[in-house]
């Protein structure tokens, strides 16, 4: 555990009922001339961008909708987005979206420059610098992308997933607002849930975890633990769709505060190479990547049962209630229905060293992890879900 360490926030967060109502007022307060609303046509076909784009309507501020961003983007993708946002000429960014609208948009806001672009960023992320007010909305239960530093892009040609870390690109405002994950088809929230949990797991078993960390991630676990499948499950389940809305942002907020650990470093090259999705991915590695960290962080998993099991067991040594712990993120991924394994993406088992090779280039993750990972761990880790 760290012994020295901080916690980012943005500068204002909007939740609860009709939290949306908010966006006219922020834009007037922070006197935005033209706004850039970031999106994708899934979004916009499932009419959710309806809300956001009607309050800056009511704002009777000029705008223009920036909505060309495929699934999993490369940083080309991403790099092709900041472009029609430099060339918008906007002085205000509203986000509308998943993790990847929400991250494309955080470039977006430290690129208004033609010295460097995501590309350079990608190696030294500490160039960028804020210059453009964001606010971001999620449309899922997940990323935690709202609150974090992070910007996730694919890089094609090492098949594998990069993290640009900037705390400059931690957004300014963010509004969290059930009605937004209302509609969300279930394997989207499951996934994208899923990813939320390993975020509060991982960071609250990190080598980077501290008090600051710990607070969100525990109570992050609490509620998704208790609450993830209802809300996936039940379209009409507002509360716990709301829960899971605040624990996906807690989750991002452990994440700024520590960090990931072995699951998101070894699912980057499987959304890199494959196109998985990410919170497929992640839960597919989840317990397996738990089960190997086990010994490392018995009495953390400990806690996780004590502050998360309310079904009035009362396990009593830290090995029964770890065993808990693994069983119930086992029973998740079952239950909503995500694979354990890779055999359904047509993933080869050729492909072993491969993925080896680049899931050890995510030093930046794998050095937070509880236990070492070697390439022989990574191995054997990898065997386990093809």
């Amino acid at each position: 555990m760290l012994t020295s360490y901080n916690l980012k926030m943005p500068h204002a967060v909007y939740g609860g009922e009709n939290a949306m109502d908010n966006i006219t007022a922020i834009l007037r307060t922070c006197g935005a001339r033209r706004v850039a609303l970031f999106t994708d046509k899934g979004i916009e076909q499932c009419g959710l961008f309806a809300l956001p784009e009607a309050a800056v309507q009511a704002a009777g501020i000029p705008y223009d909708v920036l909505d060309d961003l495929p699934a999993e983007p490369s940083y080309t993708d991403v790099q092709n987005m900041v472009d029609q946002f430099k060339h918008s000429g906007a002085d205000f960014i509203v986000a509308c979206g998943g993790g990847s609208v929400m991250d494309a948009a955080k470039l977006a806001s430290v690129l208004v420059t033609d010295e460097y672009g995501v590309k350079e960023l990608l190696d030294q992320p500490g160039r960028a610098k804020k210059c453009v007010p964001i606010l971001l909305i999620p449309t899922t239960a997940g990323t935690g992308a709202e609150v974090t530093p992070n910007a996730i892009v694919a890089v094609p040609e090492r098949a594998l997933k990069v993290g640009i870390v900037n705390e400059n690109m931690i957004a300014d405002y963010v509004i969290l607002d059930a009605r937004m994950i209302k509609n969300l088809p279930r394997s989207i929230a499951a996934a994208t849930g899923v990813d939320a949990l390993a975020h509060c797991i991982e960071c609250f078993t990190s080598n980077k975890a501290n008090p600051f960390s710990d607070l969100y991630a525990l109570e992050g676990l609490d509620l998704i633990l208790n609450n993830i499948e209802k809300a996936c499950d039940d379209p009409e389940a507002m509360e716990e769709k709301n829960r899971m809305q605040i624990a996906a942002y807690y989750g991002g907020l452990a994440i700024t505060a520590s960090g990931t650990t072995a699951v998101h470093a070894l699912s980057y090259p499987l959304g890199g190479k494959y196109h998985i999705a990410h919170g497929v991915s992640n839960a597919i590695l989840l317990a397996p990547v738990m089960r190997f960290n086990e010994p490392a962080c018995r009495e953390r998993f400990a806690l996780v049962y004590d502050r998360c099991c309310h079904d009035g067991s009362a396990l009593k040594t830290a090995e029964e209630k770890s065993a808990w712990v693994i069983a119930r993120l086992e029973h998740i991924v079952r239950h909503l229905d995500i694979p354990t394994s890779l055999e359904s993406f047509g993933v080869p088992a050729g492909d072993l060293e491969a993925l080896v090779e680049a899931g050890m280039q995510v030093q930046r993750l794998l050095v937070n992890n509880p236990r070492p990972v070697t390439a022989d761990d990574a191995r054997a880790l990898y065997r386990q879900i093809l």
